[in-house]
């Protein structure tokens, strides 16, 4: 059924292939959730010997590196593929090569973490020293992760050769920012796990500095959460706009936010480290200064969004202040669940900034709440937000159609997923007020009379975990109908146009050679003299430890 895709028929197979294994993690990682938050209860113990950090370090790795990574270069493969025109037989083939090195990578750390010779989390933190097999396996992640990064910039680039002095495709435009940030921040987890690693792994080394992993590590990790954002971004600015049938309020702005995303959220991954010694504080607190400066185009694009609603909705008729959220389509899935993780981000956003604050981080850094937060920003506004995607993504590159059925079932698991997540992440903010630590098993903690009321809390996870395996169920339920089962037709691959009075985008805003050297510039303010100074001053290294 060529005829009823949205996109070129090859182009939707390498989408559908990396949305096959996103909704695969989905699964694994969704499983192992739940089986975590059941143990941490101390109602349940896991059984055939299975270990707690087994479990904890398959759902982070899967759910935080594979789902997103493989759920997000495909969503953008396909929204460039939209855009401009489709790929050519060489970037096709490219990115098939990127799709199975990423593959091959997953299967193998993801053999390692099972075997139990791999329990170092997703952070893996050294001097926890796992398998070489896993290393090698993320680092093939990356890599592959490079090569289709590649072809995305291929294909804008030859898009602009074609079409001189046009502005560029919205979409690509924000895929290329996306990828550019991908790229620049995993430099940093390639170098300590190539560097050092996978060479102390193997025994090639004695030891490690821990200091170095870690700083190498954040340098990746705080982007980490942007990479996972900007998709989400994406189907806010260009695509709900076409939902809701208004118009992008304004392209520049939108373009100008992915813009100082770029800038601002690589070089403030000390903001991670404030309690760790060995890094001056004075650089400490320059980042954490350049972590507040993101506010600035989180802020920007709640004002375009709810400009855009609010335009539309008084186009229909809508009075007054709030007149408008009368006349927004809330029984259409694909508008309701980005719009429901869009709400969840401002207390995400606000838990953000507590843990960026030097002070009141010490109070939270090491406690259950930076769980609660993560599970709000990432778990919730940016996995309902994908969701969102997935309700018209799949139908529309399969040829078939989203149904009335399948949409109620949409709204159905929203709301279940906005319970269990409510439920889950409360618990975790709360115990964590009352001390409750992150990265732990179920405990007693030697029957301390200050820890009994974490007992409830923990019951309470789990149960808002339970409600949210439930939520997983449905959402698989939906994509494989979706992708299998659903009737043939066409569905809509919506993409907003640019409001009439949005004005000219700078040209500014597409040189590229300038916003990466101002990003390069930036990332080496922040790093490179607190960097020497760590080499230079070094405590001894660390050996390696298996402890599970």
């Amino acid at each position: 059924m060529k005829s009823i895709r949205s996109i070129q028929t090859s182009d939707a197979k390498l989408t559908m292939a990396h949305m096959y294994v996103a909704f695969a993690a989905l699964f694994v990682g969704a499983s192992c959730g739940l089986l975590q938050t059941l143990e941490r209860s101390g109602k349940f113990t896991l059984p055939f010997g299975i270990g707690y950090y087994q479990i904890l370090t398959v759902h982070g790795v899967v759910l935080g590196l594979v789902l997103t990574t493989f759920f997000i270069l495909g969503f953008m493969l396909a929204a460039q593929s939209k855009t401009t025109g489709g790929y050519n037989s060489f970037e096709r083939k490219t990115g098939w090569i990127g799709f199975w090195m990423m593959t091959a990578g997953v299967i193998l750390t993801t053999i390692f973490i099972l075997l139990n010779e791999a329990s170092v989390l997703y952070t893996f933190y050294a001097p926890l020293m796992a398998h070489p097999g896993f290393y090698i396996g993320l680092t093939l992640v990356i890599i592959g992760s490079w090569i289709v990064g590649f072809i995305i910039f291929k294909r804008h680039a030859r898009w602009r050769k074609e079409n001189k002095g046009e502005r560029t495709p919205l979409l690509s435009y924000m895929a290329v920012i996306t990828m550019l940030m991908w790229q620049i921040a995993t430099l940093g987890v390639a170098a300590t796990v190539l560097l050092q690693f996978i060479p102390w792994s193997l025994g090639f080394t004695d030891s490690i500095d821990v200091l170095v992993s870690r700083t190498l590590f954040w340098y990746f990790g705080h982007p980490l959460v942007y990479f996972w954002l900007l998709p989400a971004y994406m189907m806010w600015y260009a695509i709900m706009p076409k939902i809701i049938g208004g118009k992008i309020f304004s392209d520049s702005l939108a373009r100008l936010s992915f813009i100082l995303l770029l800038l601002f959220s690589i070089p403030v991954g000390f903001h991670h480290q404030l309690t760790e010694p060995g890094i001056d504080p004075f650089w400490k607190y320059i980042q954490v200064v350049l972590t507040f400066l993101v506010v600035i185009p989180s802020l920007m694009t709640a004002f375009s969004l709810f400009a855009t609603f609010e335009a539309r909705g008084r186009e229909l008729g809508g009075k007054g202040l709030f007149g408008w959220v009368k006349k927004m389509p809330w029984k259409d899935v694909r508008f309701l669940a980005p719009f429901i993780g869009m709400v969840w981000f401002i207390p995400g956003g606000a838990g953000g900034i507590i843990n960026a604050s030097n002070q009141m981080n010490q109070v939270v850094h090491n406690t259950i709440w930076v769980t609660g937060h993560f599970h709000l920003t990432a778990a919730t506004s940016v996995m309902l937000t994908f969701f969102g995607i997935a309700y018209w993504l799949i139908p529309s590159v399969t040829g078939r159609k989203l149904t009335a059925k399948m949409n109620k079932w949409g709204i159905i698991q929203t709301a279940v997923w906005s319970v269990g997540m409510a439920i889950m992440s409360g618990a975790m903010h709360w115990q964590g007020l009352l001390g409750g630590p992150r990265r732990s098993a179920y405990s007693e903690y030697a029957g301390n009379a200050d820890t009994a009321a974490w007992g409830s809390y923990q019951v309470a996870q789990a149960v808002g975990g339970s409600i949210l395996f439930i939520g997983m169920i449905i959402m698989l339920v939906v994509f494989i109908n979706l992708a299998f089962f659903a009737p043939k037709g066409k569905q809509e691959f919506p993409i907003a146009e640019v409001s009439e009075s949005s004005g000219t985008t700078p040209k500014v805003l597409e040189n590229w050679k300038l916003w990466i050297g101002v990003t390069v510039a930036l990332i080496l303010f922040a790093y490179t003299i607190p960097f020497i100074d760590i080499i230079q001053n070094a405590p001894p290294g660390s050996p390696g430890f298996k402890l599970w």
